[in-house]
Order: structure tokens, then sequence, then C-alpha cells
């Protein structure tokens, strides 16, 4: 199962990023100022992700990678991948575990695991 992970820029601005269930970064989200706006828009993806769109592209270097649109506005942008295999398999893994992915909220910036 895949997690949403909330975290800082270094302008001070919210992201989240979907992980896979094996760790790896599948898609990025655009920056947030307030970090209730994060939250808000992963569970609006959480609830319409039936109607989520992905639309793919390959890059002039040749990897493959997919914006994610929902109610046909640009919500997230896709790591690169470097087959449209595994780019799709990114894409089946959001569609299978999106839904019910936790959130995990690393913005806070204090030391998550001790020593």
């Amino acid at each position: 199962m895949g997690a949403f992970v909330i975290s800082k820029r270094f302008n001070d601005e919210y992201k989240f990023v979907f992980t896979s269930r094996k760790g790896k970064v599948v898609f990025t989200s655009l920056s947030y100022e307030l970090k209730f706006e994060c939250e808000e828009d992963i569970e609006k993806f959480k609830r319409e992700i039936d109607s989520a769109d992905f639309l793919k592209f390959k890059s002039s270097s040749g990897k493959f990678y997919f914006k994610l649109l929902l109610g046909g506005n640009h919500f997230a942008t896709s790591r690169k991948y470097t087959t449209s295999l595994r780019l799709q398999k990114g894409i089946d893994e959001i569609l299978r575990f999106g839904s019910t992915s936790e959130i995990l909220d690393f913005s806070v910036g204090d030391v998550v695991f001790l020593d």
C-alpha cells in the first residue's frame, strides 16, 4: 500500500508525494502555501480518484512521465520512468491504492526517528 507524505519545500511551502508500497516516489504535488490546503487536496484526490486523468509524455532525454489532472486542473507530476511499462505500473499503483493510502506528515521539522 502506498502513502501520501507531506513535507516542506526549501521556500517554506508545502507539498506532498505519493509513494509506492516499495517507498519510491510516484508523483509530486504542486506547492501549497498552507498545510491544510495540502491535506484538503489529498482528501479530495482520494474521493475523486476515479475521475483522475493521466496525460503521458516523453521527455527529450527519452524518459516517460505523466501529469495528473483532477477536474481538468493540473494536480501533480510524476517522476521520470525508463519505460512506458513502468509508467503504466505507476499509474496502476495510484489507481489501486490511492484511495486507501495513509497520510504521513513530515513537515514539522522535528526529529522523527530518535537514536
